[in-house]
Protein backbone atom coordinates (compact mmCIF):
# COMPACT_ATOMS: atom_id res chain seq x y z
CA UNK A 1 0.00 0.00 0.00
CA UNK A 2 1.26 3.46 -1.25
CA UNK A 3 2.67 5.77 2.02
CA UNK A 4 0.34 8.88 1.99
CA UNK A 5 3.07 12.29 2.70
CA UNK A 6 1.68 14.84 4.44
CA UNK A 7 1.94 18.87 3.98
CA UNK A 8 5.55 18.49 6.52
CA UNK A 9 7.03 15.79 4.69
CA UNK A 10 6.72 17.03 0.95
CA UNK A 11 8.16 20.53 2.61
CA UNK A 12 10.92 18.36 4.03
CA UNK A 13 11.72 16.93 0.56
CA UNK A 14 12.23 20.34 -0.75
CA UNK A 15 14.77 21.01 1.86
CA UNK A 16 15.80 17.63 1.21
CA UNK A 17 16.81 18.18 -2.32
CA UNK A 18 17.78 21.72 -1.54
CA UNK A 19 20.42 20.86 0.96
CA UNK A 20 22.02 17.75 -1.92
CA UNK A 21 23.49 20.19 -3.84
CA UNK A 22 26.63 20.11 -2.03
CA UNK A 23 25.90 23.71 -1.40
CA UNK A 24 23.59 24.19 1.29
CA UNK A 25 23.97 22.26 4.89
CA UNK A 26 21.18 23.28 6.44
CA UNK A 27 17.78 24.41 5.48
CA UNK A 28 14.36 25.87 6.97
CA UNK A 29 10.85 26.84 5.52
CA UNK A 30 9.77 29.50 8.24
CA UNK A 31 6.39 31.20 8.33
CA UNK A 32 6.67 34.87 8.17
CA UNK A 33 5.80 34.95 11.83
CA UNK A 34 8.68 33.31 13.02
CA UNK A 35 7.13 29.83 13.49
CA UNK A 36 9.18 26.79 12.22
CA UNK A 37 7.25 24.88 9.17
CA UNK A 38 9.96 22.26 8.23
CA UNK A 39 13.84 22.05 8.55
CA UNK A 40 16.61 19.79 7.51
CA UNK A 41 19.28 21.57 10.17
CA UNK A 42 22.53 19.85 11.96
CA UNK A 43 21.31 18.63 15.35
CA UNK A 44 23.69 21.48 17.19
CA UNK A 45 20.93 24.50 15.47
CA UNK A 46 18.67 25.64 17.66
CA UNK A 47 15.53 25.34 14.89
CA UNK A 48 12.94 27.19 16.44
CA UNK A 49 14.84 30.07 17.62
CA UNK A 50 16.56 29.83 14.43
CA UNK A 51 13.41 30.39 12.73
CA UNK A 52 11.99 33.17 14.96
CA UNK A 53 15.59 35.18 14.42
CA UNK A 54 16.03 34.66 11.01
CA UNK A 55 11.82 36.29 10.11
CA UNK A 56 12.70 38.91 12.20
CA UNK A 57 15.38 39.72 10.12
CA UNK A 58 13.34 39.27 7.04
CA UNK A 59 11.07 41.36 8.41
CA UNK A 60 13.38 44.00 9.75
CA UNK A 61 14.72 44.18 5.63
CA UNK A 62 11.05 44.37 4.50
CA UNK A 63 10.21 47.37 6.99
CA UNK A 64 13.72 49.15 6.07
CA UNK A 65 13.12 48.82 2.12
CA UNK A 66 9.32 50.39 2.90
CA UNK A 67 10.35 53.17 4.80
CA UNK A 68 13.12 53.91 1.71
CA UNK A 69 10.51 53.16 -0.91
CA UNK A 70 12.65 51.65 -2.61
CA UNK A 71 10.33 48.79 -3.82
CA UNK A 72 10.75 45.20 -2.20
CA UNK A 73 13.47 43.04 -0.05
CA UNK A 74 13.97 40.02 -2.31
CA UNK A 75 16.51 38.48 0.20
CA UNK A 76 18.53 39.20 2.70
CA UNK A 77 21.75 37.50 3.09
CA UNK A 78 24.09 37.66 6.18
CA UNK A 79 28.06 36.40 5.77
CA UNK A 80 29.83 35.40 8.93
CA UNK A 81 33.07 33.77 9.20
CA UNK A 82 31.66 30.26 9.69
CA UNK A 83 28.20 30.73 7.79
CA UNK A 84 26.38 32.51 5.46
CA UNK A 85 22.58 32.62 5.76
CA UNK A 86 20.40 33.42 2.80
CA UNK A 87 16.71 34.12 3.43
CA UNK A 88 14.18 34.55 0.68
CA UNK A 89 10.48 35.26 0.53
CA UNK A 90 8.27 31.21 -0.09
CA UNK A 91 5.36 32.67 -1.53
CA UNK A 92 2.92 35.23 0.80
CA UNK A 93 2.62 32.57 3.70
CA UNK A 94 6.55 31.68 4.21
CA UNK A 95 10.34 32.08 3.92
CA UNK A 96 13.00 30.04 2.82
CA UNK A 97 16.12 30.30 4.42
CA UNK A 98 19.55 28.27 4.03
CA UNK A 99 22.98 28.08 5.73
CA UNK A 100 25.92 27.27 3.69
CA UNK A 101 29.98 27.68 3.87
CA UNK A 102 31.13 31.10 3.10
CA UNK A 103 32.66 30.40 0.46
CA UNK A 104 29.97 28.95 -1.24
CA UNK A 105 29.04 29.44 -4.55
CA UNK A 106 26.48 32.22 -3.93
CA UNK A 107 24.88 32.71 -7.79
CA UNK A 108 24.13 28.63 -7.53
CA UNK A 109 22.45 28.76 -4.18
CA UNK A 110 20.17 31.24 -5.07
CA UNK A 111 19.14 29.71 -8.56
CA UNK A 112 18.23 26.22 -6.09
CA UNK A 113 16.81 28.52 -3.51
CA UNK A 114 14.35 30.10 -6.27
CA UNK A 115 13.58 26.45 -7.72
CA UNK A 116 12.67 25.39 -4.14
CA UNK A 117 10.49 28.32 -3.34
CA UNK A 118 7.92 28.06 -6.35
CA UNK A 119 8.15 24.23 -5.01
CA UNK A 120 6.95 25.35 -1.62
CA UNK A 121 4.65 28.23 -2.82
CA UNK A 122 2.91 25.64 -4.69
CA UNK A 123 2.87 23.37 -1.92
CA UNK A 124 1.40 26.48 0.56
CA UNK A 125 -0.74 27.67 -2.30
CA UNK A 126 0.64 30.46 -2.92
Amino acid sequence: MEEKLTLRDMLRKVLLDLNSTGEVYASAIVSRNGLLMACEMPSDVDSRTFAAMTATMVGAAETAFSELKKGVAERVIVEGQETKIIAMGAGKKALLVTMSDPRANLGLILLEMEKASEKIKKLLGK
